[in-house]
């Protein structure tokens, strides 16, 4: 991803990611892992960075995981081209299971993307693969459509016989 001018001349835009873009975050959330959050009390060591990403509505949705993080992050998908969009502002954004409030934020290679954190720290009683497991359940649980509830059935007689089919 990178950002292009176009022929008008408008605003920079953020161009999508053809393929799964999760070895890329990986790849730099590692590099910040290993520099300037590594010696911060809140760091947990033995937590994994990790990326799972799913297509889901022409964009890159998935969860990122950190040894001082979850969140979730939006990136552009396939023939997407977002604006150019100042660092820090927020978008509410609805998914399958309801809205989200997602900050831009911007990493050096793959430029901008949409992030939302839910744990930060991270819980000191999670595990590794607790941790990852985690990760991989709230992305599904974050795409999945909810389940209708439904409704108390009425046993009583006069509502057995009442019904007309």
């Amino acid at each position: 991803m990178h950002s292009d001018e176009n022929a008008l001349g408008m605003a920079a835009a953020c161009v999508g990611f053809d393929n799964d873009p999760a070895a890329l975050l990986v790849e730099q959330y590692q590099q910040i892992a290993s520099g300037e959050m590594h010696d911060l009390p809140f760091f947990r060591a033995g937590i994994p960075v990790s990326a799972v990403m799913r297509p889901f509505d022409g964009q890159w949705v998935g969860c990122v995981l950190t040894p001082w993080m979850l969140s979730v992050v939006i990136l552009p998908g396939p023939d997407q081209a977002w604006p150019e969009r100042k660092i820090g502002d927020r978008l509410a954004l609805q998914l399958p299971r309801g809205n989200m409030t997602f900050m831009v934020g911007e990493l050096p290679q793959s430029g901008q993307l949409l992030s939302c954190s839910l744990m930060s720290p991270l819980d000191p009683h999670l595990q590794a693969d607790q941790a990852e497991q985690l990760m991989r359940d709230t992305l599904t649980m974050l795409l999945s459509l909810p389940v209708a509830e439904a409704h108390d059935v009425d046993l009583s007689r006069r509502a057995l016989f009442s019904r007309r089919g």
